[in-house]
């Protein structure tokens, strides 16, 4: 699975957290006997250009790409992408292809119980967005509202590269489902790929 990431640390703390929240699928690949390689790639486009390569190089490889994407999504992942991205995904295979909508903190903000774990005392879950479907909340929203949500913590404002990988870990994959479809679409397709 390709996606994006910063800093060496920071890639390797949101790997461990997206592992943590990937578990129980990685769990079935691992029980087949299948490798789990979970790969941040320092950005989107980096992202897309390691997919890019990746597709085609093992047939026998699942190759997956996950990236935000930044606005609403008003089209299929593929088609969003090249609209708003300009990239050509015309050899990858359209169902590997996976949103975080509009941004990853929008899982974050969909669990308001692993909220609560991780911050504790002070956090204000009435600043947060009240919506079901928490995928039509713009990306500056969603993180705004994660830092008014938390500033009054212990561990202060919500920052992606110190918070976003133990949080991630907490998320109930459920919970995340419920309020973000393209999440529950990218869950579906993994475990039914892990389970053909």
């Amino acid at each position: 699975m390709k996606a994006g990431g910063d800093s060496a640390g920071g890639k390797k703390a949101l790997r461990q957290g997206m592992d943590a929240l990937l578990g129980p699928i990685k769990a079935m690949a691992s029980d087949r006997g299948w490798r789990w390689k979970l790969v941040l790639c320092g950005g989107r486009h980096r992202a897309f250009r390691a997919y890019s390569k990746a597709v085609g190089a093992n047939e026998y490889a699942i190759v997956v790409l996950l990236v935000d994407s930044e606005v609403p999504v008003s089209a299929t992942p593929v088609r969003h992408l090249e609209q708003q991205d300009n990239w050509r995904l015309a050899s990858a295979p359209t169902d590997s292809v996976h949103l975080m909508v509009q941004v990853m903190e929008a899982w974050i903000l969909a669990d308001g119980d692993a909220l609560r774990g991780y911050y504790g005392a002070g956090l204000r879950l009435a600043a947060l967005p009240r919506r079901r479907n928490l995928e039509d909340v713009a990306k500056t929203d969603v993180l705004r509202a994660l830092a008014q949500a938390t500033s009054g913590t212990s561990k202060g404002d919500y920052r992606k590269i110190r918070h976003a990988s133990e949080l991630l870990a907490l998320l109930d994959p459920n919970v995340v489902r419920q309020r973000c479809p393209h999440f529950g679409r990218m869950w579906d397709w993994l475990q039914g790929r892990v389970q053909a």
